[in-house]
């Protein structure tokens, strides 16, 4: 889906900001939203890709307004509230007010792709194209480099296609490719010669050149 949470590539945001010896938590309200997702992982609540995609249905404003563990809590909150763990009116019971959740799923998303073959479609050394996708529903494809060309550097085993495994219970494994892109090729002439990115893509977002 095309969200403000696909930030990969944009720019106006201004310089990463680094911060000298970075706690891991900068608040303890932190570590037990961490602790909460990784309960809600452990008793298999919801899939890897179900709570990404819960993050990326927050309201746009909310999103860029709130920060990284605040993401966390708002997608782990929809999350129970969707699987029936949790009634909103429990939730801002507890809150002590109400508390934003994530936008519903579209109940007319459904996402249909083909596994792997045995073999790998591509070989490391393949020119390669991403296919210029906008799916309404979850994809790990970032749009930053849809309709690009790169390399294929690495081939990893077979892995569930998260835009599947999000909206249905269909198996769906494919190859994943390690893809090697020129700066250049990504951000014009302008981007330094020697600047390149590496991204992981499912071999339905790849075509051959």
């Amino acid at each position: 889906m095309n969200g403000i949470h696909d930030l990969g590539g944009m720019d106006g945001f201004g310089p990463v900001e680094m911060e000298a010896n970075e706690p891991v938590f900068h608040q303890p309200w932190e570590t037990r939203v961490f602790g909460l997702v990784a309960a809600i992982a452990a008793q298999r609540v919801a899939r890897t890709g179900e709570f990404r995609h819960a993050i990326e249905r927050m309201d746009p404003l909310h999103y860029l307004g709130s920060l990284y563990y605040e993401h966390w809590l708002t997608g782990a909150a929809t999350l129970l509230v969707e699987k029936g763990r949790l009634t909103r009116e429990e939730l801002a019971a507890r809150a002590g007010g109400s508390f934003p959740l994530s936008r519903r799923v579209d109940p007319g998303v459904t996402v249909v792709a083909e596994p792997s073959g045995a073999a790998p479609r591509f070989a490391v050394g393949s020119s390669v194209v991403v296919r210029n996708i906008h799916p309404l529903g979850h994809t790990r494809c970032p749009r930053y480099v849809r309709g690009k060309r790169g390399i294929v550097v690495r081939i990893d085993p077979a892995s569930s296609l998260p835009d599947v495994g999000v909206h249905s219970d269909q198996p769906c494994k494919q190859h994943v490719y390690c893809v090697r892109f020129e700066g250049r090729e990504l951000w014009g002439e302008s981007a330094p010669h020697a600047e390149a990115v590496h991204v992981d893509l499912w071999e339905s977002y790849l075509e051959a050149q």
